[in-house]
C-alpha cells in the first residue's frame, strides 16, 4: 500500500494516555450531520477510553463551550460534521478559550467547508475540479444548462455527506434542485457531473494514505450510501496503477496546502473517462463511523481505530499555545 508524506508536518507523538489530560469529544451539534456526528463522536470515545484516556462526550447543543474550561478539560477532539463544527467557528472559540483541538485551525477549517472558496484555492494552486458555476437563481439556470451540460450536480457550498446535493437530468429539474440546496446556504453551485470513478484519499498527520475506489448502485454517493447503505463497495487497493495513485496522494497532499487545513482529513475526487483527477471537495473532520472511509484506509496500513483515534488526538498538540 503506499503512502505519501508531506516533508513540512511534524507532530508529536505520545506514549502515555496521561500526556493528553482531560479530553471532551464534541459531539452532536446542531448542524443537518447531527446524527452522523454522534454516531462519530461514540466511536471515537470508545476507542480513546479503550486506550486509556480520559475522554467524555461533551454536545454544544446542550451545554456551552465555556464549560469545558470550567469543567476542567485540557483539550478538544472535535467530532462535529457540518456549519458550526467543522467550518472554523467552534474552532474560532476554542482558541478564544485556550483549548487546543484536533485537525485545521479556523482558517483551513473555513476554507474546506466553502466548497466555492475551495474550488477558487485549487484552481489557483493548478488542482484541476469539475467546470462549475455558482447558480444565483432562475437567470443562471438556463446558462449552466448552456455551459456545463447535462447532467449537473446541484449543491449547497457549505454543507457535507452530501447534504442538499442533487443530480440534475434535465433542465426541468434544476429550479427544485436549487430550492432544495439554497435552502440550506444562500450560495449554490452547480457543477459538470463526471461520469467515471469515485476516489477518496485520507491524510493523517501530514501523510497520504492508500487511496480507495467507491462503488455505489445508487444515483450518486449520497448521506444514505455514506452511511448506512451496505450496497457501497470500497477497494483498496483501488485500481490504479502505482504512479497513478501517487499523483492521486500528491494532489491531496496540494489541496491541504493551498486550503490550509492540517492534521487529518480527507480528499475526494472523481476520475473521467480520461483518467484525469478531479476534486470534488475537502473534508476536514471527516466521519469516523462504521462506513466511514479514513478507518477503512488506516486499516490498510495497519493502523486499527482506537490508533487512529489515537493519532489524530495527537494533532491537538499542534494548537497548543506557547
Amino acid at each position: 500500500m503506499s503512502r505519501l508524506r508531506h516533508t513540512g508536518d511534524e507532530f508529536r507523538r505520545v506514549t502515555d494516555a496521561a500526556a493528553f489530560g482531560r479530553v471532551a469529544v464534541l459531539m452532536g451539534g446542531s448542524s443537518a450531520e447531527r446524527e452522523v456526528s454522534l454516531m462519530t463522536g461514540n466511536a471515537v470515545l470508545e476507542a480513546l477510553r479503550a486506550r486509556g484516556v480520559a475522554a467524555q462526550d461533551f454536545d454544544p447543543a446542550d451545554r456551552a463551550l465555556t464549560d469545558l474550561v470550567t469543567a476542567g478539560f485540557d483539550r478538544v477532539f472535535i467530532a462535529l460534521h457540518g456549519p458550526g463544527g467543522e467550518d472554523g467557528a467552534v474552532q474560532g472559540a476554542l482558541e478564544w478559550l485556550g483549548l487546543p483541538y484536533t485537525g485545521s485551525g479556523v482558517l483551513g477549517s473555513a476554507v474546506g467547508m466553502d466548497k466555492l472558496r475551495t474550488k477558487r484555492l485549487a484552481q489557483a494552486a493548478g488542482i484541476a475540479t469539475p467546470p462549475w458555476l455558482v447558480l444565483n437563481g432562475a437567470p443562471d439556470f438556463d446558462r449552466a444548462v448552456a455551459e456545463l451540460g447535462l447532467p449537473i450536480a446541484v449543491k449547497p457550498a457549505t454543507q457535507g455527506s452530501s447534504v442538499g446535493m442533487s443530480r440534475v437530468a434535465s433542465a426541468g429539474e434544476l429550479p427544485a434542485a436549487w430550492r432544495a440546496a439554497s435552502a440550506l446556504d444562500p450560495v449554490v453551485i452547480a457543477e459538470r457531473w463526471i461520469t467515471g470513478g469515485e476516489y477518496t484519499v485520507a491524510v493523517l498527520q501530514g501523510e497520504a494514505l492508500p487511496a480507495i475506489r467507491i462503488e455505489t448502485p445508487r444515483t450518486f454517493y449520497d448521506y444514505q450510501a455514506k452511511y448506512f447503505a451496505d450496497d457501497t463497495r470500497y477497494l483498496i487497493p483501488c485500481g490504479l496503477t502505482v504512479a497513478a495513485e501517487l499523483a492521486l496522494q500528491q494532489a491531496a497532499l496540494a489541496t491541504f496546502e493551498a486550503t490550509g487545513a492540517s492534521g487529518w482529513g480527507r480528499v475526494d475526487f472523481v476520475m473521467g473517462g480520461d483518467s484525469k483527477a478531479l476534486l470534488l471537495e475537502i473534508n476536514t473532520v471527516p466521519g469516523m463511523t462504521g462506513h466511514s472511509l479514513v478507518p477503512m484506509a488506516a486499516r490498510a496500513v495497519g493502523i486499527d481505530f482506537p490508533e487512529l483515534a489515537w493519532r489524530v488526538l495527537e494533532t491537538s498538540f499542534a494548537r497548543e499555545r506557547a
